[in-house]
């Protein structure tokens, strides 16, 4: 059974969300943040993961549900994150690893169950991001070669991680399009189509 792993930062104002600002303060997009990350809790916590762990930049709050451990990031850049966030996980408890971000708070527990399941039949999960990146990864055996050095926050980021796989020979089974929440028009879009999540609430309260 797969465990899943968030990696995200602590969402204080000014570190997050920043290509929010404008139209929104710091303060406001630092609690559309939080929201975001209350949501993508929520969701792997009510999946049946092997084990539920957080990649924090930062420290936990009272946004953190139970059940989850909290791991430290390490590295520089994000491929450097991403690549320690897989191995700690995987050295704590040695299960295939699904990886999300936290700007993504439309994805649904059925969306991780389905990656999860994947890995016991393909070597990769992956879940395309419409700018171009990846808002979901997952590998069945865990290998910070498959991630250092590809370039992130570009527009083909994903082109380029999932060539990464392909290159080491592994099985890829792809999950569907997301938005990531970068600006206020992707805020929108994610709202909209998932009205009930805190995200969606938060964006209501700032008249959104």
């Amino acid at each position: 059974m797969a465990q899943i792993v968030i990696i995200a930062k602590e969402p204080v104002a000014g570190r997050v969300k920043t290509r929010l600002t404008p139209p929104f303060s710091p303060d406001q997009a630092a609690a559309l943040a939080e929201a975001a990350l209350r949501d993508s809790l929520l969701a792997v916590a009510e999946t049946t993961a092997a084990q539920r762990v957080l990649a924090l930049d930062g420290l936990p709050g009272s946004w953190l549900p139970p059940g989850f451990v909290v791991i430290p990031q390490r590295g520089s850049g994000l491929d450097e994150r991403l690549a320690a966030a897989f191995s700690d996980a995987y050295r704590l408890r040695p299960e295939p690893v699904v990886l999300i971000g936290m700007d993504t708070p439309q994805v649904t527990p059925a969306l991780l169950e389905e990656a999860a399941d994947a890995l016991e039949c393909h070597d990769a999960v992956f879940g395309p991001a419409a700018d171009g990146g990846f808002w979901l990864l997952g590998l069945r055996e865990p290998d910070p070669s498959l991630l250092r050095g590809v370039p992130m926050s570009h527009p083909e980021t994903g082109k380029h991680q999932l060539d990464r796989l392909d290159r080491a020979g592994l099985t890829v089974h792809l999950l569907p399009e997301l938005t990531d929440v970068d600006t206020l028009a992707d805020a929108t879009e994610v709202a909209a189509g998932a009205p009930g999540s805190r995200f969606a609430a938060v964006l209501r309260e700032l008249g959104r």
